[in-house]
């Protein structure tokens, strides 16, 4: 395989499916079994989930329900839901996992500590990321930028429903140009939306690259690891 170590980034929004709200089975199913078939490869993979489909801090603040600071954190409690469901998801399909999670929760994961997750990783056991960075003000890309590059992965890949990188929103515009491999300049010059630009800095600083491909196709994540040509590279 290409690539020995991974971070995956998945949105919340992604485990919603067709639901409106909340996680549908069906995707973490899905999900699950792609990431398997990448584990069974040899592939050490970790993973940070966003919590966007169950409650989104920014929204709230907005909203005038809670200040942001405090929306944040209820949005880094909703990370940690998806991950204990990717969790119980994942070792149905009888991989073994570790949560880790930026705030203490004793109960239900271990507190991130960067040489216990590579050693898990180490060990062969996928490693999920929950509760962000552990701080209000920070995304998950940002989480996801910044565990990848403690844990050295060898690149960062984010999962979407699209396919790459576009000149302007394909759901939206029939005529978007879809990119095959950009630069950070090129991305920063033309201001196209990959990841907010704390995430995208920490990644371009520290010599990054990132994948953004579609992960709703059968295969894609297992080709990627491969080292064909799925979705868009940015280097």
């Amino acid at each position: 395989m290409k690539y020995q170590r991974i971070l995956l980034k998945l949105s919340g929004e992604a485990l919603l499916g067709s639901q409106e709200y909340g996680i549908d089975p069906v995707v973490l199913k899905q999900y699950a079994q792609e990431v398997k078939t990448v584990v069974d490869a040899g592939v050490q993979v970790a993973i940070v989930i966003g919590g966007g489909n169950i409650f989104r801090g920014v929204q709230g603040a907005q909203g005038g329900v809670v200040d942001r600071a405090t929306g944040d954190y209820m949005g880094m409690l909703a990370t940690m839901m998806n991950a204990m469901a990717i969790q119980g998801a994942f070792e149905k399909e009888g991989m073994t996992t570790r949560l880790l999670s930026a705030i203490k929760m004793e109960q239900i994961s271990e507190p991130f500590i960067r040489r216990r997750a590579i050693r898990h990783l180490e060990k062969g056991r996928v490693v999920i990321f929950g509760a962000g960075t552990g701080n209000p003000y920070f995304t998950t890309d940002t989480a996801a930028s910044l565990r990848a590059v403690e844990i050295e992965a060898d690149i960062v890949i984010k999962g979407t429903r699209v396919d790459g990188i576009y000149d302007k929103d394909p759901e939206k515009h029939s005529d978007a140009t879809r990119f095959e491999e950009i630069t950070y300049k090129q991305v920063f010059d033309l201001n196209l939306n990959v990841m907010d630009m704390t995430a995208f800095t920490l990644c371009h600083e520290n010599k990054k690259e990132i994948v953004v491909f579609d992960m709703n196709t059968p295969g894609n994540l297992l080709r990627l690891a491969n080292g064909e040509r799925v979705g868009t590279l940015v280097r």
